[in-house]
């Protein structure tokens, strides 16, 4: 049904609950002949009499008393839709579908959901753990989450910070191979590295100084595609990695699981984002999940900035 379709109808209706077309144009705040014409109109496209005129009232015909009864059922139908809608725009209710990498929702969204459902307990969350590039359209997900930059015309991207990176090693391997004190040392280290899942490519380490950078590749004897085989790997003692600094990682080297490497050397910071369907409306639901966890992570950067300012 078109728009003005639906228009006519309401006005129809209108004139009929009233009794004339003047004080509906009144009431809908419209000019008396745009009322005529609009019924005019209903009626030219029914190819029936809606309404019988006379000089003094007006009166539905058989055909018109029918349309009415179901055109009041219709708007009305219409009207409450409408409300549906509009109280589901401005309040989040309902499944919510959102794929993070393993590492963020295993420690970083799992353990604070229970704050979220607090402040959103009509919500239904659907979470999956991946380090895969999604297809959000086609596997029907709201939004993602993403380290790193991203190039996607056909998604949104909301920055939800930087998160630090730190070089470090498990003692058992620093205890092995020693621990390096310049970028040359690094000749003789073993990486730990990170490689992407939709490509392959293998990132390089990163390490700048004094307006410095150098990107260094060395052979590995692991590499990997999703963060909680990564720092297992490191963990292991099978060489030097490049981390982000969350409150894990924090964890673990104020533990003494992890130690530090190269301090004056910083990598570049990790950017987050949550990204959305360009094309698609951005509703209450993903709105409030962005805005929920962009609060999430700027506990996570607080951190790191907190433990190496």
């Amino acid at each position: 049904m078109s728009v003005d379709r639906y228009r006519a109808m309401e006005v129809f209706n209108q004139v009929v609950e009233l009794g004339s077309f003047t004080a509906a144009a009144t009431a809908l705040h419209l000019p008396k002949a745009r009322v005529t014409t609009l019924v005019q109109e209903l009626e030219a496209h029914l190819g029936v009499r809606l309404l019988n005129r006379t000089t003094r009232r007006l009166s539905l015909t058989d055909d018109g008393a029918l349309y009415h009864q179901r055109a009041l059922a219709m708007v009305q139908d219409m009207g409450e839709l409408e409300g549906t809608l509009r109280r589901a725009v401005a309040t989040p209710a309902g499944r919510l579908r959102v794929d993070v990498p393993a590492a963020v929702g295993r420690h970083v969204i799992s353990p604070v959901l229970p704050e979220f459902f607090k402040r959103y307990p009509d919500m239904v969350l659907e979470l999956g753990s991946t380090d895969r590039p999604v297809d959000l359209v086609a596997e029907g997900v709201d939004c993602v989450i993403r380290g790193g930059l991203v190039h996607d015309e056909t998604l949104v991207a909301r920055p939800l910070g930087r998160l630090k990176v730190v070089t470090c090693a498990a003692p058992s391997y620093l205890e092995k191979h020693g621990t390096p004190q310049t970028l040359e040392d690094l000749e003789q280290h073993r990486f730990v590295n990170f490689h992407s899942a939709k490509t392959g490519r293998v990132f390089p380490f990163e390490f700048s100084k004094d307006g410095q950078t150098h990107h260094i590749n060395r052979p590995h004897w692991v590499s990997c595609n999703d963060a909680d085989s990564h720092m297992g790997a490191v963990l292991a003692g099978l060489g030097l990695a490049q981390p982000p600094l969350t409150r894990r990682t924090c964890a673990l080297l104020a533990s003494g699981q992890l130690v530090r490497v190269l301090p004056d050397w910083q990598p570049e910071d990790l950017a987050m984002v949550v990204m959305y369907p360009r094309n698609r409306h951005l509703t209450a639901k993903v709105r409030a999940f962005a805005d929920w966890v962009a609060e999430v992570f700027k506990a996570e950067f607080a951190a790191g900035a907190a433990f190496y300012p």
